[in-house]
């Protein structure tokens, strides 16, 4: 198994995508190696949801290059996608399946042979596990929202991928989830995760992007990010990052 830092799981060249001429991601270029979980944040309109589709192949970039794992993703690319993942911003789950039919079918998609024993696995880790043979259409939001967690990670993607996660989830939620990111980063896979909720993930990923209309102003660590910001004392959070980051862009 590939260790932390030794391959880039996702690598991202001069991606750009056009909507109806408007620029939404522009010239965009960054990797995550195995064993990252990188925060992908931004104001609203920064182009965080079109690069996450355009890495998945959901949308087509205008220009640039995209390789996961290895792989470069096109739109013919389906083993290239099938070392990947996305949870979105608003998971669509089937009503009348149950939690544990929906682990079976995207290990179906997937053709996923041994599925079961990571199902109770992944079921357990999330606390899903006397929610196993409920349906649907009886679960919470964050329980939805955890269920699509435990279906994107059943073909134990190299590069998993979750818009907004956190929404809908409590404090437990919260943790449960991020212990299992961790876990799975720590297996050699990477993590992408946008966020508008800076305050409880700077303490959980170990490198951020910082975007704003389509570009990228940042791209490290906390603590490099902050050392770059000559306003910086050091000690900031990442909300004060954040904004001292899309502020002075603003400037500029």
């Amino acid at each position: 198994m590939l260790g932390y830092g030794e391959r880039s799981m996702l690598e991202v060249h001069d991606l750009t995508k056009r909507f109806d001429g408007r620029v939404a991601v522009d010239g965009l270029g960054f990797d995550v190696k195995g064993g990252e979980l990188l925060g992908l944040v931004g104001p609203n309109g920064a182009g965080k949801t079109t690069t996450l589709r355009c890495i998945t192949g959901i949308l087509q970039p205008d220009a640039g290059s995209i390789r996961v794992a290895g792989l470069e993703i096109s739109p013919y690319s389906v083993e290239a996608k099938r070392r990947l993942a996305l949870v979105p911003d608003e998971p669509q789950l089937f009503a009348r399946l149950t939690v544990i039919e929906h682990l079976e079918l995207a290990a179906r998609l997937y053709r996923v042979v041994d599925w079961r024993p990571l199902a109770d696995e992944l079921l357990t880790r999330l606390e899903l596990e006397e929610r196993r043979d409920t349906l649907a259409e009886s679960l919470s939001r964050g329980m939805r929202q955890k269920v699509a967690v435990a279906s994107a990670l059943i073909h134990s993607p190299a590069l998993l991928m979750l818009d907004e996660p956190l929404v809908g989830l409590d404090p437990r939620g919260i943790r449960t989830l991020f212990d299992t990111l961790k876990r799975h980063a720590a297996e050699g896979n990477a993590v992408v995760m946008s966020s508008h909720l800076l305050g409880q993930i700077e303490n959980h990923c170990t490198r951020f992007l910082i975007l704003r209309s389509g570009t990228k102003l940042f791209h490290g660590s906390k603590g490099e990010i902050a050392a770059s910001l000559p306003a910086m004392r050091g000690d900031e959070t990442l909300e004060e990052i954040f904004f001292s980051a899309t502020e002075e862009s603003v400037g500029a």
